[in-house]
């Protein structure tokens, strides 16, 4: 491993300005999470892009571009995206685009994320919100380690109907014990 951001098949890096397009082609994917949004210009995309790229961490609140190893192609985005500080706990969010699912990637890129927040930052717990018809999202959190611990029912509209969210967590020392935090 040559980084703490560089696992076997994925970097991550910056966002940078040129990504626009990628972000792109990732909306028109369809659904984000199961919500349908509303199309958005290629300007919106770029201007997007442009902040993220000279954005600064806001209390550990950061989006890191997950990119592949062998290509260094842009696969997908993962983030800390909320953070209670105070108590030693984050969230997470991964997005992988469509045509770069199911070989790693997400799996990898939170495994970095969780390393460098548990292991640099000092964080004790990671959650994720996750829809409970995502099971995709689902089993690779249980395969990481994560615990579900409660769920929130009927509590996102989309779609014409409400819709559960199940929350995940994963403690730093539950971590510790499936993946190493230190870096050889």
């Amino acid at each position: 491993m040559a980084s703490s951001w560089t696992g076997e098949r994925v970097r991550l890096r910056a966002v940078e300005p040129d990504d626009w397009t990628a972000f792109a082609r990732f909306a028109d994917d369809g659904r984000h999470g199961g919500r349908l949004e509303l199309p958005r210009s290629a300007e919106s995309y770029r201007a997007w892009a442009r902040e993220q790229a000279v954005a600064e961490d806001e209390g550990d609140r950061f989006r890191l571009a997950v990119e592949t190893t062998a290509g260094e192609e842009l696969v997908g985005t993962v983030a800390s995206q909320r953070t209670g500080r105070h108590s030693g706990w984050f969230e997470f969010d991964v997005m992988i685009g469509a045509e770069h699912r199911r070989r790693g990637y997400a799996a990898e890129a939170l495994t970095l994320l969780l390393r460098f927040m548990f292991a640099e930052r000092r964080y004790h717990k990671c959650l994720g919100a996750i829809f409970a018809h995502n099971e995709a999202s689902l089993a690779l959190t249980r395969r990481l380690g994560f615990t579900e611990e409660g769920r929130l029912r009927q509590h996102v509209f989309f779609a014409g109907r409400h819709h559960d969210l199940v929350m995940m967590g994963l403690l730093a020392g539950e971590f510790d014990q499936r993946h190493t935090t230190s870096q050889p």
